[in-house]
């Protein structure tokens, strides 16, 4: 099985939202359906839940869709990093300065480095972020 990887906010809403979705993030969650492990901050499931929340109020994915995605989400069982949440204050808000990142943006490429495991993400400044700082991207 392949390495562990961290997953973006970005990747869970792929994973929920076919919009949303690509050929990557696709293999993605066949690889996670067959046991890769992927790891996120506990950020991940507020910034998921937000963002289905507002293609729900947009119409952009249809009603009670949203409560089946997260049910399903968790189901998948994403090991969760608290450690982001404790260092926002030092760590997370230096990688944020250093790489032109929000502090939440900052949280995922933190734990990728932190952990020394690919991160995958569809959000361009955060992967643009991640070459430079010479982590691994899935994308």
């Amino acid at each position: 099985m392949s390495e562990p990887f961290v997953a973006d906010s970005s990747i869970g809403v792929a994973w929920s939202a076919a919009t949303q979705g690509s050929p990557v993030t696709d293999q993605l969650l066949d690889d996670v359906a067959l046991g890769r492990s992927f790891v996120v901050p506990s950020l991940w499931f507020l910034e998921v839940a937000n963002t289905l929340l507002k293609l729900e109020r947009n119409h952009r994915i249809p009603p009670g869709h949203r409560r089946k995605a997260l049910a399903e989400l968790a189901a998948l069982s994403p090991q969760v990093d608290d450690a982001p949440a404790v260092s926002a204050f030092n760590t997370v808000s230096d990688v944020a300065e250093k790489y032109g990142l929000s502090v939440y943006d900052a949280a995922f490429l933190e734990l990728a480095l932190r952990r020394g495991v690919p991160l995958a993400s569809r959000d361009q400044p955060l992967i643009e972020a991640a070459r430079k700082a010479g982590v691994s991207i899935i994308s």
